[in-house]
């Protein structure tokens, strides 16, 4: 009997309408264009914008999108992983009120947070369950509304983040398609670089933490980009020699898009060129675990069967990982 690999059957994104330009960012804080492009590669951001307006908002219609797509319905659906570091709210799980607002009345879910990392654990998670025969359709989401938890005064981290949704639906492959390997990562020492402190049960909300901007992200930028660049320049690395693979045989490298410099540090790592590489950053920013899956919705056309993908994330926490993965379509 052939081994059962989870393969991606279809994929979506969505991206909200309003564009926030490095040019209004310079009527908000002491930042300017050439300065954030120079170090970041990010050019524009998109912002969601509305009042009452969340994260499972972002996922609703790229989820409807992909659902049309492979024509099928939101019952089918019998297991959401919703990735996301901005969920609408600390419980209820954004999963179970996106399964409310699509239909999805036949699928449990959960939230699974690993910041930047967050939609390669999430891939991996509901590979197992596909993998054991268990389930025959897992809807995996990587979205999130990052201007909710950004500080606009703060130059360091306001320039880097945007909104915007990915979604995959894993489906079980007998052809050797699919999730081939998955190597994943965390050090919880680098938690005090980049962090939001305040809303958790050790700081929970009160005036003092909203006064000390608590709820916002934090990032100590140096010290991340240093361990980023080399720890997610490896592990891509590593899970290509680990299956043998050559620069020649890897046919697309899809890197999270924090910073230009560590998507670049990444593809010299692996010996890719420039052309094998899916780079959005300039478009979106840093749309923390929808990176991923927007730049296979991005570059979907391009993809062949068979092709040969390297992922790989950096996030906080610290998180890090690489997936190795058969495109199925």
């Amino acid at each position: 009997m052939s081994k059962i690999h989870a393969a991606i059957t279809a994929v979506n994104g969505y991206v909200p309408d309003y564009i926030l330009t490095n040019k209004e960012l310079e009527s908000m804080v002491d930042t300017n264009d050439e300065w954030i492009v120079s170090r970041t590669g990010i050019k524009e951001r998109r912002i969601l914008k509305g009042e009452g307006k969340a994260t499972s908002d972002l996922a609703v219609p790229a989820v409807q999108g992909l659902l049309k797509k492979r024509g099928i319905s939101a019952e089918e659906i019998e297991l959401i992983v919703f990735c996301t570091s901005t969920p609408d709210m600390l419980f209820p799980a954004t999963a179970n009120i996106l399964a409310d607002k699509i239909g999805a009345v036949n699928a449990w879910g959960f939230d699974l947070q690993a910041a930047c990392s967050g939609f390669l654990f999430g891939l991996n998670t509901a590979a197992q369950f596909i993998e054991s025969g268990k389930h025959q359709k897992v809807l995996v989401v990587g979205a999130d509304k990052m201007s909710a938890v950004v500080n606009y005064k703060d130059r360091n981290t306001c320039i880097l983040f945007g909104d915007g949704c990915g979604c995959v639906l894993l489906e079980p492959n007998e052809e050797g398609l699919g999730l081939q390997d998955a190597l994943l990562k965390t050090d919880g020492s680098g938690g005090q670089f980049l962090n939001i402190k305040g809303g958790g049960s050790l700081n929970p909300a009160s005036y003092a933490t909203v006064d000390a901007g608590l709820h916002y992200a934090y990032q100590e930028g140096r010290t991340v980009f240093k361990f980023a660049v080399t720890n997610m320049a490896n592990v891509a690395a590593e899970v290509m020699e680990r299956n043998n693979l050559t620069s020649e045989d890897v046919d697309w490298l899809v890197p999270h898009q924090a910073n230009k410099r560590i998507i670049d540090a990444t593809a010299e790592r692996a010996g890719l060129p420039e052309e094998k590489v899916m780079v959005n950053i300039q478009k979106y920013g840093n749309t923390t675990s929808a990176t991923i899956p927007m730049c296979l919705w991005e570059w979907e056309s391009k993809l062949k069967k068979g092709d040969n993908l390297i992922l790989a994330a950096f996030g906080g926490g610290f998180t890090w990982g690489s997936i190795y993965l058969k495109w199925a379509y």
